[in-house]
């Protein structure tokens, strides 16, 4: 991998490492908001969506550090609705996970012939962000939906 090549993968792992951490600020934050008699499931899978996204920006700030970079102190996007209705909070976090997920998939591109690390960091976390992915997906369908949610027919 030559310097400019290096440089790239860096920044893509640095825009991995924003994006969960914007993914552990937003599910603490939807944890707070839920109401009704569904609360303790939803709370608890939420918070551990919290965890988990907080070991997966440790994850590629490692992987920064291995490349010789230097880990991100940003953000990314964090998106304010004031809708805390579940279905809201659902569809949010299926927006989330897709933009994590392209990540994961645009450093497999970079790493692909270069890294076999770093192949295999971008193939594992792609595994965990798709499983993830269709059980956020999975929890949008109404009961006996078979067909997965899409994001369009909300808003029809």
């Amino acid at each position: 991998m030559n310097y400019a090549e290096k440089r790239q993968t860096i920044d893509a792992l640095n825009r991995i490492m924003e994006l969960e951490l914007a993914g552990v600020v937003r599910y603490t934050h939807y944890s707070l908001m839920v109401y009704g008699y569904n609360r303790i499931p939803i709370v608890s899978w939420l918070k551990d969506n919290a965890v988990e996204g907080l070991a997966h920006a440790h994850k590629a700030g490692e992987m920064v550090t291995l490349l010789g970079g230097h880990p991100s102190l940003k953000i990314g996007p964090l998106l304010e609705t004031a809708k805390h209705d579940i279905g809201d909070i659902l569809r949010e976090s299926l927006e989330l996970e897709k933009t994590a997920l392209a990540a994961y998939y645009d450093l497999l591109k970079m790493a692909e012939g270069q890294s076999v690390l770093l192949e295999e960091y971008a193939r594992e976390m792609i595994v965990l962000e798709e499983l993830h992915l269709d059980e956020v997906n999975k929890m949008l369908r109404r009961p006996g939906d078979i067909e997965p949610f899409e994001i369009e027919s909300a808003t029809a």
